[in-house]
């Protein structure tokens, strides 16, 4: 299980100063660009540490680990049903095969936002 003294997490979304003016998404470089400014660190650094954190997380999620993240939330992948559906254009039924499916549930702190 990766617990977050493990991983440096240096984002928080309400840390990012967005002014709250429309909805704008958060991307990867928002984050990259954060690192630098709350560290200093050159942004070939940062993007090398943001990288790292998520193809870790990617990697445990893909072996079915449990990635708890405190004060932030956890994440796990959870088995999908099997299920039937309908094909759109010909209305057609289709079998839809069991999978897998990422699971977020966010901790307090994050809630109380």
């Amino acid at each position: 299980m990766i617990k977050a003294n493990h991983i440096i997490w240096l984002w928080a979304a309400r840390d990012l100063g967005r002014d709250g003016a429309g909805e704008e998404d958060l991307i990867k470089l928002d984050i990259i660009n954060e690192v630098v400014n709350k560290t200093g660190i050159t942004k070939t650094k940062a993007e090398m540490a943001v990288e790292t954190v998520f193809e870790s997380m990617k990697r445990a999620l893909s072996s079915g680990e449990r990635i708890e993240l405190r004060g932030f939330g956890i994440f796990n992948v959870r088995p999908r049903k099997t299920g039937i559906g309908r094909n759109p254009r010909t209305g057609a039924e289709v079998a839809i095969p069991p999978g897998k499916a990422v699971r977020f549930k966010p901790g307090k702190e994050l809630q109380a936002l």
